[in-house]
């Protein structure tokens, strides 16, 4: 279960680092004027981060738990 956990952990932190740059060059881009299109990829990125938050909470409560026994 670990192992699962830990693997989808690094799915979700690639996840963030490629939403990041895809945003940050949509802005650096200029042509999104109105600014949507960051604000999109911006959202994305605060959703793959509380992902990964409820991932490392996870982890580590299974981790706590399994030390206890």
């Amino acid at each position: 279960m670990r192992i699962v956990l830990l693997i989808l952990l690094l799915l979700a932190m690639a996840g963030v680092v490629y939403v990041l740059v895809r945003g940050v060059m949509a802005m650096a881009s200029g042509r999104d004027v109105t600014g949507e299109q960051s604000q999109k990829w911006m959202q994305r990125r605060v959703l793959f981060q509380a992902v990964a938050i409820v991932l490392v909470i996870l982890i580590l409560f299974i981790a706590g738990a399994s030390s206890s026994q």
